[in-house]
């Protein structure tokens, strides 16, 4: 049976939640007056027989107790705005668009900062990564600025090293700095990105060698690709490989070694000899990344997107308003 003592305890607490009860309903029908129905804070105070700065302390604690809650949305910014619209004009999920520095330099180090970003908000495990100047300069920056905590796992290389002397083509180092940067383990592709010729490039992608690395291929969920302009340095061999078919079909951009066109099409010849990943391959990868350096035309980056292989794209405001902009 309730003892008396517990019976005074119980009227108590229910005595102290109708007060808090009723206390709330006030804080609501002051606030409600004020926010909602636009009354001067004395007029709730007249109509309530209360003074002005009781009702300024009632709208007070009402926020406090979370009667009220008060959202600020703050205007977009120009290069928000830019990328919403891409976004719906190309199908991307997502990205980072970033305002020009007004240096190429500038500009290209906040662009780096942007895709590591990136990566990290979709939370990348096991990583592809291209080559080409922006690579490079992604490579510097985190060197300046190494992320140890980052969700990245493995990296690996989408295309083999080069045989010049251009530290952004050499595949295996950049993958090696960008594993210490991030605290990941490091895939490396032993095999040239150009070999001698169609005959070798066969003889070599039938290697174990090759044979591992697609494994590692299959295996990643984010790929961080290169969209660049052509005619391109390097020229990456591009008469042996195809002729005149990139002036012929106007090709206007690259990604990895391959090439297209403004329409999107990716440019081919029965005598690609270059060893990359795949294009189906990388057409199954979960999250396939474009990043464009400060000098990426809006040609390329028009073709790169009208190509159907990225998810994401990173460039700058201005490249991206000047595509919105192009007929």
């Amino acid at each position: 049976m309730e003892t008396a003592i517990q019976n005074r305890n119980r009227k108590g607490a229910e005595q102290g939640m109708e007060r808090t009860d009723k206390k709330q309903q006030r804080l609501a029908y002051v606030a409600r007056r004020y926010y909602l129905d636009n009354q001067k804070q004395s007029d709730i105070a007249k109509e309530m027989g209360i003074s002005r700065p009781m009702v300024s302390r009632m709208l007070s604690e009402a926020r406090a107790l979370g009667v009220v809650e008060i959202t600020v949305h703050e205007p977009d910014s120009q290069a928000d705005g830019l990328f919403r619209r891409v976004c719906r004009l190309h199908s991307l999920k997502g990205g980072r668009v970033i305002e020009d520095a007004g240096d190429d330099r500038l500009t290209n180090r906040r662009l780096s900062q942007g895709a590591a970003e990136l990566l990290q908000d979709l939370k990348t495990c096991r990583l592809g990564v291209g080559w080409g100047y922006f690579v490079g300069q992604l490579v510097t920056w985190l060197e300046e600025n190494p992320r140890p905590e980052s969700s990245v796992q493995e990296i690996c290389p989408l295309v083999g090293n080069a045989g010049f002397p251009i530290r952004n083509y050499h595949s295996n180092e950049n993958v090696r700095l960008l594993a210490q940067y991030l605290d990941a383990g490091p895939h490396f592709l032993y095999l040239p990105a150009l070999p001698e010729s169609l005959d070798e490039k066969q003889v070599l992608c039938s290697t174990e060698l090759y044979h591992q690395i697609c494994r590692v291929w299959e295996q990643m969920d984010t790929a961080l690709v290169n969209i660049s302009n052509y005619p391109s340095t390097p020229d990456f061999a591009s008469v042996a490989r195809y002729g005149n078919r990139l002036q012929e079909q106007h090709a206007c951009g690259r990604l990895l070694a391959y090439y297209y066109n403004e329409k999107g099409n990716i440019i081919c010849s029965e005598q690609d000899f270059a060893i990359q990943i795949p294009r189906e391959l990388l057409k199954r990868c979960t999250n396939v990344v474009g990043v464009c350096s400060a000098n990426t035309s809006v040609r390329a980056l028009r073709g790169a997107l009208h190509s159907g292989y990225f998810t994401h794209i990173v460039a700058r405001a201005g490249l991206v308003q000047g595509l919105l902009e192009a007929p």
